[in-house]
């Protein structure tokens, strides 16, 4: 039996996978920022269903909700970070505020996270960080630059981090879904387009939802498979687009480097020789 420890489960994916783990007989230490909106799943799973109030851009709530969850579970096997904020919108559009929030809920909050949980998972001897990602972590679209810039610095964080934490038995995995049907977009922030920005890139129609080629419940399954593997891989890409979209953008982007070859070693020539001079 599997204990999990899960962050964001009111909606999409992160009640997903509660839900899915929950059904295969596993338990599942809940955070959200309204418990109560778990009340359907306390009735149907009983006490193999924790639940604590969490805003990730908290820390001393984050620092609290942490030692509070592994101290009253014998062992998490699998923290799953996925409390996530969309803010979609021309750059320059968007407020302070919102600008903020995303960056912190989105990066902050996860890297506030992954700090608390692995000394926890350290001192227990191992276990499986989940950090939910996206595609959205390699590629971009206009209209989006927020929130590509919060899944590009989840990417590298915890890429670094997973090498710093594997020698304590910790194994990272970066979830990488393409465009899932999920409520995450009905909850997301749309920012209306300033004047200079209708009719260019940013204004771009976004496909509907039920267009999307994957669904939550795909989603969850392939991460409670991957986290459960025994050898969890540090990136999993999820669903056709995905793969399609960031194998064909990181070819293109690796050709575009190899263009620029001569252009890298030359720098190396002219910086000696201005030394010598």
């Amino acid at each position: 039996m599997t204990t999990w420890l899960i962050t964001g489960t009111s909606r999409g994916i992160g009640r997903e996978i509660a839900e899915q783990a929950l059904t295969r007989g596993d338990h599942v230490a809940a955070t959200l920022r309204r418990p109560e909106q778990l009340d359907d799943l306390a009735g149907k799973f009983g006490d193999r269903l924790w639940r604590a109030r969490l805003d990730v851009t908290d820390n001393a709530q984050i620092e609290d909700v942490m030692a509070q969850a592994f101290a009253e579970h014998e062992r998490i096997d699998v923290v799953v970070s996925n409390a996530g904020l969309g803010v979609f919108g021309a750059g320059e559009d968007l407020t302070d505020e919102q600008v903020e929030g995303a960056i912190a809920t989105n990066l902050t909050g996860s890297i506030q996270l992954a700090r608390r949980a692995v000394p926890h998972l350290r001192e227990q001897g191992g276990g499986v960080f989940v950090q939910m990602s996206s595609m959205g972590g390699h590629i971009t679209f206009p209209g989006f630059a927020i929130y590509h810039a919060t899944k590009w610095g989840v990417e590298g964080y915890f890429e670094a981090l997973a090498a710093e934490i594997e020698p304590f038995g910790i194994k990272t995995v970066l979830v990488e879904p393409g465009m899932v049907q999920t409520s995450f977009y009905d909850a997301a922030v749309r920012v209306p387009l300033s004047e200079p920005y209708r009719g260019g890139p940013a204004d771009a129609p976004q496909a509907p939802i039920e267009d999307m080629v994957a669904s939550q419940s795909g989603v969850a399954h392939a991460v409670i498979e991957a986290a459960l593997s025994g050898n969890p891989p540090l990136r999993l890409l999820l669903n056709s687009d995905a793969y399609e979209t960031v194998t064909a953008t990181v070819r293109d982007r690796l050709a575009s480097l190899e263009a620029r070859r001569e252009a890298a070693y030359a720098a190396d020539t002219e910086y000696t020789a201005r030394l010598s001079v």
